[in-house]
């Protein structure tokens, strides 16, 4: 595999997780990432978004010994620390959906300096999923 693209939808802490694991490893490997966060996730591509991430309700009792799992396995607890771990390997790039930004008031000036942008999401699907060798969705 040489190109992956992904799309999240989620911004639970446990949601995110996941995707972002998938990128990292792809990328350890060489894989190029494309990574669109639609819906709820694209606050996540924001410092205030980052910080508020929560665990999904469902496992909100088990959410401190996720965690401890997590600083166990020397990972970065926070989720814009994970971010930025996935961005350093080079190989990883963090989209915004317009539409998203547009109902959840995400503009260019709010983004992480890792965040590219904020694209159309049917420029992602042209231009990065399309020519994906594989594509995944959280």
């Amino acid at each position: 595999m040489q190109k992956m693209a992904i799309v999240i939808r989620d911004d639970g802490y446990d949601r995110l997780y996941t995707p972002l694991t998938f990128a990292y490893v792809a990328a350890k490997q060489g894989v190029e990432v494309d990574i669109l966060f639609v819906l709820w996730a694209v606050r996540v591509l924001t410092e205030q978004g980052a910080e508020a991430v929560k665990i999904d309700c469902q496992h909100a009792t088990e959410e401190e010994w996720f965690k401890d799992r997590v600083r166990r396995d020397g990972d970065p607890l926070a989720i814009h620390d994970f971010i930025k771990l996935v961005k350093r390997t080079g190989k990883v790039r963090f989209y915004g959906c317009q539409l998203a930004a547009a109902t959840f008031d995400v503009t260019e000036s709010q983004l992480i300096p890792e965040a590219e942008g904020i694209v159309n999401s049917l420029w992602f699907l042209e231009e990065k999923a399309i020519k994906a060798d594989h594509c995944q969705y959280f």
